[in-house]
């Protein structure tokens, strides 16, 4: 099975923890905003990775693209999400 089965789609990770609560501001921020069906937005628990938490622990929420490997650090907000996805999807 391939990683990302549609090629032609944005593939997007946001990185997060349980009992986070900016995490959970930053999914419902995700979660809001008109994404087109282009887009595909994993939620990753960076608690079942020790790899993840040594290198997120400190800057969760973090958005990244795949395919640039760009990441948007919390503090983020909906327009800057639209901005960063819109970035990462006309390149």
């Amino acid at each position: 099975m391939e990683k990302y089965p549609n090629k032609n789609c944005a593939h997007y990770i946001l990185y997060s923890t349980s009992a986070c609560h900016l995490c959970e501001q930053a999914e419902a921020i995700l979660l809001d905003l008109p994404l087109s069906t282009d887009i595909v937005l994993e939620v990753i628990d960076i608690a079942e990775d020790d790899q993840l938490v040594a290198q997120y622990g400190i800057k969760i929420p973090v958005l990244q693209c795949q395919q640039s490997t760009q990441e948007l650090c919390w503090p983020f907000d909906h327009t800057q999400v639209q901005a960063f996805i819109l970035s990462n999807t006309t390149k």
